[in-house]
């Protein structure tokens, strides 16, 4: 698998951080964080520009608070200025090399997939009745607090070789345990963390109808038996 370099100078680049400041802020002007930034906004994205090219930048502190639908969950959140600025720049040169790694049978986070996509693609597969009688439907528990970072980096590495832009994307998997929930960056990691495994049940274990949207996972098939034997295996390969 080729490895990408050359990367982090397109990263902190101005036009890329001040991209990545319209659209971190879409849907977003009356943020608290966002009007403060835009007293002083092109110093601010000047400032974080040095930061960056001086690799002084650190996480900033995580605020966090509790939410209780669907589920308990607790939410990580950090300063619009400079993190989620950081994590859109990050985003618009490192999403389409990513993305590059994704099954088509992955829809959480991917533009023009999402959760429809998701849905359209089961509804299809439902048709082919004789081969979808019977559905596992497993999601990992705890997923993202049990991400480990040691196995994240590795991944991450088996596309990206720029030793600048891995010493920013280690800083900002080491700011928390596991991969903190409502990170704009979290979503990616989540993701590109099971891609592999995607691989391998589509590839190695050959299940032809199988959907994950985030940790959330759907398996058709024509053999009850083959399901209960494909738990087993994915036990073993999460573990």
């Amino acid at each position: 698998m080729k490895r990408i370099g050359n990367l982090y100078e397109r990263i902190i680049s101005l036009d890329n951080l001040r991209l990545a400041d319209t659209k971190a802020r879409r849907g977003k002007s009356r943020n608290y964080g966002v009007r403060v930034h835009d007293k002083n906004r092109e110093e601010n994205i000047l400032r974080l520009h040095e930061l960056l090219k001086s690799k002084n930048f650190k996480t900033s502190q995580y605020e966090t608070f509790t939410i209780y639908e669907p589920k308990e969950r607790l939410i990580f959140r950090l300063p619009y200025y400079p993190d989620r600025i950081v994590h859109h720049a990050i985003m618009n040169v490192l999403e389409p090399i990513w993305v590059s790694v994704f099954t088509t049978d992955s829809f959480s986070c991917i533009k023009k997939r999402g959760i429809n996509g998701a849905q359209k693609k089961v509804l299809q597969a439902l048709k082919d009745v004789e081969n979808t009688r019977y559905c596992l439907k497993i999601d990992i528990r705890k997923f993202y607090p049990s991400i480990d970072h040691d196995i994240l980096k590795q991944i991450v590495r088996r596309k990206i070789k720029c030793k600048d832009t891995l010493w920013l994307l280690d800083q900002i998997i080491d700011s928390a345990e596991g991969v903190p929930i409502g990170n704009y960056l979290s979503q990616y990691y989540a993701n590109l963390y099971l891609s592999y495994f995607d691989h391998w049940i589509k590839e190695v274990v050959g299940v032809k109808y199988y959907f994950r949207y985030a940790d959330d996972m759907v398996f058709l098939h024509k053999d009850k038996a083959f399901l209960h034997g494909l738990l087993v295996q994915i036990n073993d390969y999460l573990h």
